[in-house]
C-alpha cells in the first residue's frame, strides 16, 4: 500500500477520544474494508454479553459469581445498594486512612510518619500495584517495595534495600483466600524480620482480604491496624481498581479520584455500540483479525517510555489468564488464547526487533506512544533535536520498517500518562478481553489451570513430607532413590523424588547425598 492510501485509511480508522487523551491507530493493520461489517453481528451479540455481564448476571460458573469490577469505577451501576454502598464506603475508608498514615494520626510505634510501603501479594495482588506506581509514582511520595514471589532470595534483597528502614515501613498483605502460598510466605518472611528487629508486626500491618479468610481472621486476631475488603466478584487480574491497587495507590499519593474517572470514562465510550466509535471493540477484532480467532499471533507490546514498563507484565496476566483456556463456554476443546509479550522501545530495538521484522510472521505489536516528552523545559541534545524526538523517530520508523515488511501493529496514543489516562488505559484492556472472549465463546472470568497448578504444588509438598519423614524414620541408613520410592508408596514418582532429594541435600535440610556412578545414581540419609 502506497504512503498517500495508508494516510487515506490512518484518517479513516483512526479513534480518538479526547475526554481521556487516548487515540487509537488501527490503520496497519491489513484487514480488508469488508472485515468491520462482517463482524458487526457477532460484536452486536459480544456487546449484548457484556450488558448482562455488568447488570449481575453469573459469569464465573465455577465459584458462581458474579464479575462486578466494572461497578468499582462506577458504584451506581452495582445491581444492589447494598453493593454501591460497600464499593463506596471502601473508598471513603482507604482515603481516610491514607491521609491518617501521611497526617502522621497514624503513626509508627515510636511515633514516626511512616516512609515506605511493603506490599506483600502475587499475580494481580501485585502486578497492577506495581504497574501503577511505577507510571504514577511520585518523587514526594513513600517508597515502595514488594514481596511478589516465594523466592527466599529475593525477600532478603527487598529486605536489604529496605535496610534500617523497616521501622518506618507499613505492610500491606494482600490475599482474596488468605491462602495463598506464597503470599503467606511472604508474609511471614515479613513478620519475622520485624521480630528480628525486635519490632511488632501487628502495629506495621494491614490485609486486604475477603470476608470470612484465613487472613481476615489473623488481622483480627493478631490486632493489625486495618483490614479492606477484597469481594468474591472480583478477579485478581482486574482488582487493581478495588482496594488492592486504590490502598498502595492513595498512600503513594496517586489521585485515586482520577484513575478512578478515567476509568468510567473509558467504559462509557466502551460501551457504545458503533463498532469504529469504540477502541475496546476494535482492539479486539484486531486481535481476532492477526490471529484468526484463534490466537495464531503472538501480541508483542511495546511502550515508547520508561514509565510504562510494567504495562506488558500486566497485560500478560489479565490476557494472558484471561483468554488461555482449554474449553469454550459449550465444554468444546478449543485451546485458546493469545501469547503476550514486551518491554519498551527504544530498548527492543536493540534486542529482538531484528526478529520482528526479519524473522517469523508469527506476532502482531502493539505500540504505546506518548506525546509529552517531560513536565518543564524541553533540552536539545542537537540543534532542533530533543532527546524526545529520537525516542518518536525510532517509534514512527520501527512502524514503517515492519510494515514495509508485512508485519502488522496498531498503536496507542496517550497525551500523558497521568491518572486519567492509567485509568483508561486498565479500563480499555479490561473492555477489549471480555469482548474478544465473546467472539471466541470462552469465558474470560475463571482460570481453572491456575487452581490446577496450585494442588499440583501441593501434592509435590506432601510427597516431599513423606520423604523426609521416611528418612528420618530411617536415619542413618544409606537409602537408594529406588527404595525411598517404594517406601513412600510412590514408586512410579522417581523423578519428582530426585528432584525433591537433590533440593534438599543442596540446601542443607539435613539430607546427605553420595554421588553413585552418575548425577542421578546414589543414596540419601538422613
Amino acid at each position: 500500500m502506497k504512503k498517500l492510501e495508508l494516510w487515506q485509511r490512518y484518517q479513516k480508522y483512526l479513534n480518538v477520544n479526547e475526554t481521556v487523551g487516548l487515540a487509537l491507530d488501527i490503520s496497519h493493520m491489513q484487514f480488508s474494508d469488508n472485515f468491520l461489517k462482517d463482524m458487526e453481528k457477532p460484536m452486536q451479540e459480544a456487546f449484548g454479553q457484556m450488558q448482562t455481564l455488568e447488570a449481575g448476571a453469573i459469569a464465573n460458573p465455577d465459584e458462581n459469581r458474579m464479575v462486578g469490577h466494572y461497578w468499582l469505577r462506577s458504584p451506581e451501576l452495582a445491581p444492589t445498594e447494598e453493593l454501591c454502598t460497600e464499593i463506596k464506603q471502601t473508598v471513603a475508608k482507604i482515603k481516610r486512612f491514607s491521609a491518617d498514615i501521611h497526617q502522621g494520626v497514624i503513626k509508627t510505634p515510636d511515633s514516626h510518619l511512616f516512609e515506605n510501603v511493603l506490599l506483600v501479594g502475587i499475580g494481580g495482588s501485585a502486578l497492577g500495584p506495581q504497574f501503577v506506581y511505577q507510571a504514577l509514582g511520585k518523587q514526594e511520595g513513600m517508597n515502595f517495595f514488594t514481596f511478589d514471589n516465594t523466592d527466599p532470595e529475593g525477600i532478603d534483597q527487598v529486605l536489604g534495600q529496605i535496610g534500617q528502614g523497616l521501622q518506618r515501613t507499613l505492610v500491606l498483605v494482600i490475599s482474596k483466600s488468605g491462602g495463598t502460598k506464597e503470599t503467606r510466605n511472604g508474609m511471614l518472611e515479613a513478620k519475622a524480620a520485624y521480630e528480628k528487629a525486635g519490632l511488632d508486626f501487628s502495629k506495621y500491618t494491614v490485609a486486604v482480604t475477603g470476608t470470612g479468610s484465613a487472613l481476615e481472621q489473623t488481622a483480627q486476631q493478631d490486632g493489625w491496624l486495618e483490614i479492606f475488603p477484597m469481594w468474591d466478584w472480583v478477579g485478581g487480574r482486574t482488582s487493581e481498581l478495588s482496594a488492592v491497587g486504590l490502598l498502595p495507590a492513595a498512600l503513594l499519593n496517586i489521585d485515586i479520584n482520577a484513575v478512578l474517572k478515567g476509568a468510567a470514562d473509558m467504559d462509557e465510550i466502551t460501551r457504545q455500540p458503533q463498532i469504529e466509535q469504540n477502541p475496546a471493540a476494535l482492539l479486539a477484532l484486531m486481535w481476532y483479525y492477526a490471529g484468526d480467532g484463534k490466537g495464531k499471533k503472538d501480541m508483542v507490546i511495546i511502550p515508547y517510555k520508561d514509565r510504562l514498563i510494567f504495562l506488558s507484565r500486566y497485560l500478560q496476566q489479565l490476557i494472558m489468564e484471561s483468554l488461555g483456556k482449554e474449553k469454550d463456554v459449550s465444554g468444546n476443546n478449543v485451546y485458546q488464547g493469545i501469547v503476550v509479550y514486551g518491554n519498551k522501545g527504544s530498548t527492543d530495538q536493540h534486542a529482538y526487533v531484528q526478529q520482528l521484522r526479519e524473522g517469523l510472521s508469527d506476532f502482531f505489536v502493539t505500540f504505546v506512544q506518548v506525546l509529552q516528552e517531560r513536565e518543564g523545559r524541553l533540552m536539545e541534545v542537537e540543534p532542533g533535536i530533543t532527546a524526545g524526538d529520537y525516542l518518536q523517530g525510532f517509534l514512527l520508523g520501527t512502524e514503517q520498517a515492519l510494515y514495509e515488511n508485512e508485519r502488522e501493529s496498531l498503536t496507542i496514543t496517550l497525551n500523558e500518562v497521568n491518572e486519567t489516562s492509567i485509568g483508561a488505559l486498565i479500563a480499555l484492556y479490561e473492555r477489549a478481553v471480555g469482548l474478544y472472549a465473546s467472539l471466541i465463546h470462552i469465558n474470560a472470568y475463571h482460570q481453572p489451570g491456575v487452581e490446577a497448578g496450585k494442588k499440583a504444588a501441593g501434592t509435590i509438598l506432601g510427597l516431599q513430607t513423606k520423604v523426609l519423614e521416611y528418612l528420618k524414620n530411617n536415619a542413618g541408613r544409606a537409602l537408594t532413590l529406588e527404595d525411598i520410592a517404594a517406601g513412600v508408596g510412590q514408586p512410579e514418582e522417581l523423578g519428582t523424588i530426585f528432584k525433591i532429594l537433590d533440593y534438599l541435600a543442596y540446601n542443607d535440610r539435613g539430607i546427605e547425598k553420595k554421588t553413585g556412578s552418575n548425577y542421578c545414581k546414589g543414596t540419601y540419609q538422613a
